[in-house]
């Protein structure tokens, strides 16, 4: 173990905290509830930031800003959207503070809002009550646009990156002309999601549908990816909702479509937050610190010198200098850690703890053999390679780390995926080693309920094609025409 972390299978919650702290991805701020985000763990962010982007816009999207303050009214327009994000809200009732006389800072009773404005905790009431004005014709549709934003859900029992008052996110908002193009577009961008966590994560997922009871405040349809953590539990990784016309009958937006008569737009949202951060922890990390994906890592590639005086310094700074031009030349980001104020051996528990891909040490005999020491953070393994062609070599070394993250990952989601037939046989499994449990389930909100009070497993998802079989209910005994995925989850 490293630095004083604490070991996964001693206590994994505090490994996680450890890790998150001395890896120096965020802490906690002053104020409660809320983190501050340290620039090595932004790093990260900015990474899942620009790939998942850069795809938005490769499927046709755009972005824009809306505002942070709603006002309360708009949440009464849509029922089930406001009861399901009634007790998460923060309130701003006044606008200025003053002076008490005695030095104190008091709120301004007569600077009283005349309506209360709501801190966002998502944004589909003041997008579409924006849309309302933009939409008047099918020529009109569709609308395409996605925000990168912070939101405010009041949570009193926090945990950074996974559960805080305020995190950020971005959240797509999208307005078309039939409902095909809408859950055209939700299944579409469940996709995307996929792809990113994936591709870029190295994190499998399990692509799927939410129950009802699971399903988002205001949606007719929630499309979801869910991701197992080493700990057995899941963690939701990313959501994509079809919406109906309940929002634009709910701001009253309609359109004249081509046959010229007015209609009621439909609707998607989507968004993934930094809660993905804690997905990339808890899938990939170990006991000596961060493992980090290659195509998410701030430092890629760490050079370290071992020399002994200037003179050596500078030989191997010259062959160094060579050898990050070629890296950079192939997009790939290397940093060179010269610093005199520290020895190699905790630069390298450093990088390693910091879960930076690929360490290449170059010292004094490697100087006379025309060779370099290089260790994979995934493995641990290191080995001497030939610096001829050396920049090659680690190119290719990166993808084989992406692939070999994401395989080892892909292998503990499978062995951690487990068909029960019985109420008895699904405890057990939830007790004991968890993860994905696929059972059957009777259709019913009522049964969902019962089995999430007493063991505190939800309906993760109802996997996208999934295969139909005739089975009984776990819990109830009633017929069940298919097998869904349960698991506790974060």
């Amino acid at each position: 173990m490293s630095k004083g972390i604490t070991s996964r299978s001693e206590d994994y919650s505090q490994w996680y905290n450890d890790l998150v702290t001395k890896a120096d991805l965020a802490e906690h701020s002053a104020v409660r509830g809320c983190m501050v985000i340290k620039p090595y763990g932004y790093s990260i962010w900015e990474k899942m930031q620009a790939a998942l982007d850069k795809m938005f816009k490769d499927t046709g999207h755009t972005n824009a800003y809306f505002p942070l303050f709603i006002p309360k009214s708009f949440f009464s327009k849509e029922a089930s959207h406001v009861e399901g994000f009634a007790t998460e809200c923060a309130v701003v009732t006044h606008y200025r503070l003053k002076n008490d006389g005695n030095g104190n800072i008091i709120v301004d009773n007569e600077a009283k809002l005349e309506e209360e404005l709501i801190v966002r905790p998502t944004s589909e009431t003041i997008i579409w009550n924006t849309y309302r004005g933009w939409i008047q014709s099918y020529r009109d549709l569709p609308i395409l646009v996605n925000q990168w934003a912070n939101v405010v859900r009041w949570e009193m029992r926090t945990r950074l990156f996974l559960r805080t008052a305020e995190f950020l996110w971005q959240e797509g908002h999208t307005a078309h002309a039939t409902s095909e193009e809408a859950v055209a577009e939700a299944e579409k961008m469940l996709e995307v999601y996929a792809d990113f966590a994936e591709n870029f994560l190295a994190v499998p997922v399990v692509k799927g549908i939410k129950t009802a009871n699971e399903r988002f405040a205001g949606a007719v349809e929630t499309y979801c990816i869910e991701a197992l953590m080493q700990d057995g539990k899941a963690l939701q990784a990313g959501t994509s909702h079809f919406l109906g016309q309940n929002f634009a009958k709910a701001f009253d937006v309609k359109f004249t479509n081509k046959e010229g008569k007015l209609d009621h737009v439909w609707a998607t949202s989507w968004g993934v937050s930094t809660r993905l951060m804690g997905a990339l922890i808890m899938a990939h990390s170990d006991d000596a610190g961060l493992v980090l994906p290659p195509k998410l890592a701030p430092i890629q590639i760490v050079i370290v010198p071992i020399n002994r005086g200037d003179e050596e310094l500078a030989r191997i700074t010259e062959v160094v200098d060579k050898l990050i031009s070629e890296l950079k030349a192939k997009g790939i980001a290397v940093k060179y850690d010269d610093r005199d104020t520290q020895r190699p051996g905790f630069k390298f528990a450093e990088y390693e703890l910091k879960g930076v891909p690929v360490r290449v040490a170059i010292g004094g005999r490697d100087l006379e053999n025309g060779t370099a020491e290089v260790a994979r953070r995934d493995t641990r393994e290191k080995q001497s390679v030939s610096r001829e062609g050396l920049a090659d070599y680690l190119e290719q070394l990166l993808d084989e780390i992406q692939k070999n993250i994401y395989q080892k990952a892909l292998n503990f989601r499978e062995e951690n995926i487990t068909k029960v037939e019985s109420y008895e046989e699904f405890k057990e499994i939830l007790d004991g080693k968890g993860g994905f449990v696929s059972a059957h389930w009777d259709g019913s909100p009522e049964t969902e309920q019962k089995i999430k009070e007493e063991t505190k497993a939800t309906i993760r998802c109802i996997p996208l094609n999934n295969p139909q079989e005739d089975g009984v209910c776990i819990y109830s005994g009633k017929p069940s025409k298919q097998r869904v995925l349960f698991a506790k989850a974060y």
